[in-house]
């Protein structure tokens, strides 16, 4: 039996924000949306043609209070062959917090607070 990844979720406050950011930071694009005709909620699943794993953005209405997912212990990890290229993008956007030279890699920290590790292709 063989399990292939699908996609990885996480909550987001402001939905705009969120697409705009992912658009921007990581080249990620809404593949598929899902939700209630009564606008409560909101599933948007991005992707690129880089990875067949899509992220799925979910959007609860009304909800302004942060998530809790899991601190900064759990997170993302996209490699990219360009690093110098991505760490200008990135340090443009005010998003690095944190890097790891010794170990060539960095984090930056999407609008809700969750960090996304930046790893150059092995």
């Amino acid at each position: 039996m063989h399990f292939k990844m699908s996609h990885t979720e996480i909550h987001v406050l402001d939905l705009d924000a969120s697409l705009a950011f992912y658009e921007k930071a990581l080249g990620l694009t809404p593949v598929r949306e899902e939700g209630p005709e009564d606008g409560s909620w909101k599933l948007v699943f991005l992707g690129n043609e880089a990875s067949p794993c899509q992220l799925e953005l979910t959007w609860n209405k009304g909800r302004v209070e942060p998530y809790n997912q899991g601190g900064h212990d759990i997170h993302l990890a996209f490699e990219v062959a360009d690093m110098g290229a991505a760490h200008d993008l990135h340090a443009s956007m005010g998003c690095i917090v944190k890097e790891n030279p010794s170990m060539g890699i960095y984090f930056i920290e999407d609008p809700d607070g969750f960090y996304i590790e930046i790893v150059p292709v092995r």
